[in-house]
């Protein structure tokens, strides 16, 4: 496990909203109405995504470059970081509140 992670999602923009992917990291997915909602989003995504690959023992990949993607005129490369330790406490916090655990 890593205390750090730095991935870049696709931002791709529709006329219905802003969709969100991770390339590196197939089924880790989102969606957002402004680009400021998208770089939320795209930080949850990434958090639980990198947390419940974590748990149940998932591989994480080494993050390819951009640079080698073939984006769309309506896509722009998002770079998002994660520090693992606060997702980790802010995970346990919550499970200990009695909130549902990620499943």
């Amino acid at each position: 496990m890593k205390d750090r992670y730095v991935f870049t999602a696709v931002l791709h923009f529709d006329d219905d909203g802003i969709s969100i992917e991770y390339p590196d990291l197939p089924g880790c997915i989102s969606c957002a109405d402004t680009v400021a909602e998208a770089k939320a989003n795209a930080l949850e995504a990434l958090e639980l995504h990198l947390y419940c690959s974590e748990k149940y023992g998932d591989e994480i990949p080494e993050p390819t470059n951009y640079f080698e993607w073939d984006l769309k005129d309506n896509e722009i490369p998002l770079m998002v970081e994660v520090f693992m330790p606060a997702v980790r406490k802010e995970m346990e916090t919550q499970k200990d509140k009695g909130f549902a655990e990620v499943v």
